[in-house]
């Protein structure tokens, strides 16, 4: 006969797991539907900017110029969008070819050098930010305010959390 724990044990043990796998299928499904939402919002900004010399991935460069409080170098882009590093020095060296963007000296980096946008970056951006807002009023009118600072604060905490824990793994090395 068993001791008198076991079942017990065996109660908890049920009730953690349940309650862990849970979560974990839970963060899961999450992570999966931010996949999804990438590529849909991908696909509806490309749709957005078509016909403007703009992409998604341009109107997201732009984007990071435009709201940032000072210029920044390629490298202050990718840190303030999530994007590669390569993947930014490239964009950027087309839209400067394209005249959306100039380069201008860093008085801080003799190497990094300020990405600034042009007359033409700044129509293009105009225009995108233009054909963005109706379609913003029409996606918000769907969802009620809570809801969406919610989802903001639960997507803002998971991505603090994942750099936090990028970079704890930088340390641990």
């Amino acid at each position: 006969m068993a001791p008198f724990y076991v079942p017990i044990i065996d109660n908890i043990l049920s009730i953690w797991v349940h309650v862990v796998m849970s979560q974990i299928e839970a963060v899961t499904d999450l992570i999966l539907e931010v996949f999804r939402l990438n590529g849909a919002l991908v696909h509806a900004g490309d749709t957005l900017v078509a016909g403007i010399g703009l992409t998604s991935a341009r109107w997201q460069v732009l984007g990071a110029i435009a709201l940032a409080a000072q210029p920044l170098s390629v490298a202050g882009i990718a840190r303030t969008m999530g994007l590669s590093r390569q993947a930014v020095l490239r964009l950027t060296k087309e839209m400067v070819a394209d005249g959306l963007l100039r380069l201008a000296d860093n008085p801080h980096h003799r190497r990094a050098r300020l990405v600034l946008m042009t007359p033409a970056g700044e129509t293009a951006f105009g225009t995108a930010m233009a054909r963005h807002r109706p379609w913003a009023e029409k996606l918000a009118g769907a969802l009620d305010r809570d809801t969406l600072n919610a989802a903001s604060a639960l997507l803002r905490g998971l991505r603090q959390h994942l750099e936090t824990q990028r970079m704890d793994e930088v340390n641990d090395d």
